[in-house]
């Protein structure tokens, strides 16, 4: 007789986590991959060689610990980010989501409560509830901006431990206007992380709420190589914030998380900073190109502040993600009611997306 087929509800996992699902989009082998947000622009050919020679580099001692709180990495951050900060403000780890896991897991927890503006990045609610914090959702207008004071009434109400603020949001791509900032900081009796992953792709005029972080010593803003430096496979994100805070994160980082290549591909990345951020006017033309060919088109269209657009209104979304999946271009479904969201790429890419979804709205009103 064979054995039961075991799967991971048959263990003896925590309660709490059984009503959870892992996060993910679908990993699928089409031309146009238009759904991670990822930079289309891979690293040229000088960048490749110097990757190698400082991966080279780091594997000749392999057999030491690297350093374990990244110091050379974190001058260099604070020395891209500049709003006069120093190595440290700054902290690094394997991607923004260990970041975000060690924020909550030191100022979060059991009998503890973070609170977030949905819809937003959903690994704030996962990691949230992953670490035993109680997580609490306030909505967005239908226009998914945020109203200052009821931002801060929301907080005033809750008293949470930990508010996550995300700008530009994902999955939206609204950005957070400075007063909202101000007043989510200002009412927050806790921590209250801003979460500027995209913040490279703010279009002209859009402040950083680095420029509040002096005299606030609650307050964090993380950020991200992933997207802007096209960094996506190396799992490198950081924070800036009071020196105090990075001190209270070393009593939950592990030993020695952050590999000497890790740091090493960001620290040559870094070096590569006006090559790499160079492609980020390409590809806000992309995303600024959607929505003016979305919006002619009659659909509804979020805004954007970021390296995607998202857009609808669709009587069945799923039918049209299946048909632009059909013409070889995969774009993200099930992040918003009755809307998709679309990476912006190439010119290729992007052409190809709008060529698709021109078919398919021509052939639904045929």
């Amino acid at each position: 007789m064979s054995e039961p087929v075991l799967t991971w509800r048959d263990l003896p996992i925590r309660d709490d986590l059984r009503g959870l699902s892992p996060y993910g989009a679908p990993q699928l082998d089409v031309p146009y991959l238009l759904n991670t947000n990822e930079n289309p622009y891979p690293p040229s050919a000088a960048l490749v060689a110097d990757l190698a020679e400082a991966a080279a580099h780091a594997a000749a001692g392999a057999n030491r610990y690297p350093d374990r709180d990244a110091e050379e990495l974190r001058k260099d951050l604070a020395q891209y980010l500049g709003h006069g900060l120093v190595g440290g403000n700054l902290w690094a780890a394997n991607g923004s989501n260990e970041i975000i896991q060690q924020i909550l897991q030191c100022f979060g927890g059991s009998g503890r409560s973070a609170l977030g503006f949905e819809p937003s990045y959903s690994m704030h609610r996962l990691i949230a509830l992953a670490t035993g914090t109680t997580w609490i959702s306030e909505p967005r207008s239908a226009d998914f901006t945020l109203d200052p004071a009821a931002a801060a009434a929301a907080i005033e109400r809750h008293r949470p431990d930990i508010v996550f603020l995300t700008s530009p949001n994902n999955p939206t791509g609204t950005a957070a206007p400075m007063e909202l900032v101000e007043a989510v900081v200002d009412a927050a009796p806790g921590m209250v992380v801003i979460d500027e992953a995209y913040a490279e792709f703010f279009r002209p005029g859009t402040p950083s709420a680095l420029t509040l972080l002096p005299g606030r010593p609650r307050l964090i803003v993380t950020r991200t190589m992933s997207k802007a430096f096209a960094m996506a496979g190396a799992r490198i994100g950081y924070l800036a914030a009071d020196p105090a805070v990075i001190d209270a994160l070393l009593l939950v980082r592990l030993p020695y998380h952050l590999s000497a290549f890790t740091q090493a591909v960001a620290r040559t990345a870094l070096a590569h900073t006006a090559e790499l951020l160079g492609t980020v006017d390409a590809v806000k033309a992309q995303r600024d190109r959607i929505v003016a060919e979305l919006t002619a088109l009659g659909l509804d269209v979020v805004p954007s502040d970021a390296n995607f657009v998202a857009f609808g209104d669709f009587p069945d979304a799923h039918a049209v993600w299946q048909a632009l999946l059909d013409r070889g271009v995969l774009v993200r479904e099930g992040l918003l009611p009755n809307k998709l969201r679309v990476t912006a790429g190439t010119v290729e890419e992007t052409t190809a997306f709008l060529d698709g979804l021109r078919e398919i709205l021509t052939e639904e009103n045929s």
